[in-house]
């Protein structure tokens, strides 16, 4: 009992080994295929909608009320007492542009060219990139490197900005929001299951361990019908 006192609710006590982050992708629906027929609604709708259930949190307006404007390209460090609740920068839908729903409610999917949402686990205190922001690539995980031929990143070119960073935890940052990047694959070989390998890349990203999918990387499985 005496030895808990001593730990603070609010960052882990050592922090010398942090683990470098792992990924997730949303839409998330039973597993990582992602099949549908852009000519059948029914087919894609359950994606489409767990989609705007996510970034609800996203929303401009919410943002706005929550969340302050940042100076981008730089951490967000916040000093005083590790009680004192921090603040938030705002991370709003509008930047995910094409895939942010706002324009094309469907993200995509009716059109056979769907938006994936890539956000990087939290770890409270980790400055990821040591001071240059990391990317996201995508390629074919194993066959034809033609199966995907197209993919755009929003916001910018598919990076985290450093001002989301670094994160104080859910007890004092409670109004944080993690940043995303969303990769829309306009091009995908049709009628065909394609694996997809999306990754982190930057100093300090461990990317290629086989036996964890989900360190700096994430393997999932495209299938789009006509």
């Amino acid at each position: 009992y005496v030895m808990l006192l001593t730990l603070s609710p609010y960052t882990p006590t050592y922090r010398d080994r942090v683990s470098p982050p792992g990924v997730m992708i949303r839409p998330y629906l039973n597993g990582f295929t992602i099949a549908f027929n852009a000519s059948q609604p029914s087919t894609w709708q359950p994606y489409v909608d767990s989609m705007h259930h996510f970034l609800a949190a996203y929303d401009d307006k919410v943002q706005e009320e929550k969340n302050i404007e940042c100076v981008s390209g730089q951490y967000f460090i916040q000093g005083g007492n590790e009680s004192e609740e921090k603040k938030a920068c705002q991370f709003k839908r509008s930047l995910l542009q094409n895939c942010s729903g706002i324009e094309d409610p469907t993200f995509g999917y009716s059109k056979g060219q769907p938006c994936i949402l890539l956000k990087m686990n939290r770890i409270i205190g980790y400055r990821p990139g040591a001071g240059v922001p990391v990317s996201v690539d995508c390629k074919v995980q194993k066959g034809n490197e033609s199966d995907l031929r197209s993919v755009d990143f929003y916001p910018g070119n598919g990076t985290f900005d450093l001002m989301y960073y670094p994160y104080y935890g859910k007890i004092t940052h409670v109004n944080y929001t993690s940043p995303l990047v969303a990769m829309h694959f306009t091009d995908v070989k049709k009628n065909y299951l394609v694996p997809i390998q999306c990754s982190l890349n930057g100093k300090g990203i461990i990317n290629d361990v086989n036996s964890d999918r989900f360190l700096g990387r994430i393997i999932f499985t495209l299938s789009i019908g006509k």
